[in-house]
């Protein structure tokens, strides 16, 4: 029963992270609505209430079958966000591999704790 105490305090940890995240940063150039009641003004309380709402979402497990690990794109897209994919940019996608690759050496090398997941597909 502790074990389940620790996790649902871990996993409400998590969504108020997000959700903090997304308020103050993904949503801090939001200031009109463009699908429902387009051209008005969008609250903080409505960022906050959007932001919630995506933060349970994704820590809905049972529906992503994610268990930890990383959603992809398509998946994320389903949540309604605006996402830069930038894996079919022949110039920025390498760029971005190469940037990923140097910081996992470097954190391996200092023995950090850290973990990015990417998808690398083959090249046609």
């Amino acid at each position: 029963m502790a074990k389940l105490a620790l996790f649902e305090q871990a996993r409400d940890l998590s969504i108020d992270l997000l959700k903090t995240w997304l308020v103050k940063y993904k949503f801090k150039d939001w200031k009109t609505h463009r699908t429902t009641n387009a051209g008005a003004k969008v609250t903080r309380a409505e960022k906050i209430e959007r932001a919630e709402a995506i933060a349970k979402q994704l820590a809905n497990h049972k529906k992503w079958h994610s268990h930890g690990r990383a959603l992809d794109v398509d998946k994320l897209k389903l949540l309604r966000l605006e996402i830069d994919d930038y894996s079919d940019d022949a110039d920025l996608a390498p760029a971005i591999r190469g940037y990923n690759d140097l910081l996992t050496a470097y954190t391996d090398q200092q023995k950090f704790p850290f973990y990015l997941h990417s998808h690398l597909t083959e090249a046609p």
